[in-house]
């Protein structure tokens, strides 16, 4: 039998879900039919048949989650295959098989796989790990700093780690981890303020306008348009600006990212904006949609809530949530008059961005707005 593994799907994650089997046990099938479909932090992917041939083992069941790398499907073996073959090509080529730590930096979801010399484990630890046969990549410390203990070797050798309710399936699996790692690694502070916006005209694009004056904060503090890397302690500052739009779905968080936000025109950012409605819509994003923010933008505002305290996603360091609008009594002239307000939340690395920073990047954004 020639075993077809999980490929890399072009997005450097460890593991991939079971979305829905196209093909069963038993069927014969094309060069470069699709085989399955399967669901990551980033999008629904369909895997391609890498051989025509008998299929005679499916690996997994949807809901199931498939370590990249790992079989996904049994082939009756042909005359020009061998008995230990195994296929190890993937959807865009062939998978590279090393203990290089693959890292993207993609929708405010960036994952890595551990490489055997970056796991945080005493001697002692790995010896056990040895000795049990437990492979310690696939393994969760949760000792300090993320260290891998004794007591999680054991676990996972005796598998009886105790699992209350649900598990998490897709993107809200996904989300639940990175939101862990942005807690655990990220030094958080956060500026609230409201703008005035009672001089904008009737049916003013809401979404268009934040954008643009996101771009022109970023032009004039781009300390916020940035990527850090707390364990270089490096930061590089980003030429282009590429904002992450977060998008709300029953299955989880997506952040879609404009692209050279700053080269585009007001009606090519709206064309942008309605293709990633319709994409949420069909839970259809592509990697590339979902690939290398420099800065997020939420507006849960459309919803409800007045203020937040948004998650940053490394490497980037900024985020910028827009709360719900109000009416609001102000004084003008002497005079009261009821203005719309626009109340704005602005989350920041405090590792790499200073207050200073964050309050000029804030007030440029509302002087844009009003």
């Amino acid at each position: 039998m020639t075993i077809f593994k999980l490929p890399d799907l072009g997005e450097g994650l460890p593991d991939a879900e079971i979305r829905e089997w196209y093909v069963s046990e038993g069927d014969e099938v094309k060069l470069d039919q699709p085989l399955v479909s399967m669901e990551t932090a980033k999008a629904v992917v369909d895997v391609p048949s890498p051989h025509a041939g008998k299929i005679v083992k499916l690996y997994g069941k949807p809901g199931d989650v498939i370590q990249t790398g790992a079989p996904l499907i049994g082939f009756a073996e042909t005359h020009n295959q061998q008995s230990t073959s195994s296929d190890s090509g993937t959807v865009v080529g062939v998978i590279e098989t090393s203990d290089k730590v693959l890292q993207e930096s993609p929708t405010g979801i960036d994952v890595k796989i551990p490489s055997r010399s970056s796991i945080k484990a005493i001697p002692a630890v790995r010896a056990l790990a040895n000795r049990l046969n437990i492979d310690l990549t696939t393994v969760i410390g949760t000792g300090a700093g993320g260290a891998i203990t004794a007591e999680d070797v054991n676990q996972a050798a005796s598998g009886t780690k105790t699992v209350l309710g649900e598990p998490l399936h897709g993107v809200r699996r996904i989300m639940a981890l990175q939101m862990a790692k942005s807690h655990a690694e990220v030094v958080p502070a956060t500026l609230v303020e409201d703008a005035d916006i009672h001089n904008w005209p009737e049916k003013t694009d809401v979404s268009l306008r934040l954008i643009q004056a996101l771009i022109k904060a970023c032009q004039v503090e781009p300390n916020l348009n940035a990527h850090f890397y707390g364990q270089s302690v490096s930061r590089e500052l980003c030429p282009e600006i590429n904002i992450g739009i977060a998008v709300d779905t029953p299955t989880g968080l997506y952040v879609p990212v404009i692209k050279n936000a700053e080269q585009q025109t007001p009606e090519m950012l709206r064309t942008t904006l309605n293709s990633f409605k319709s994409k949420a819509a069909q839970q259809s994003f592509t990697p590339e949609d979902l690939q290398n923010p420099t800065i997020t933008l939420s507006n849960f505002g459309t919803i409800a809530g007045r203020y937040a305290s948004p998650i940053v996603m490394p490497p980037t360091v900024a985020i910028i949530a827009i709360g719900k609008t109000r009416q609001q009594v102000v004084p003008v002239n002497g005079e009261l008059s009821i203005h719309n307000i626009l109340p704005i939340s602005l989350t920041f690395d405090h590792r790499a961005v200073t207050g200073g920073e964050a309050a000029r990047f804030l007030a440029t954004f509302i002087k844009d707005l009003e």
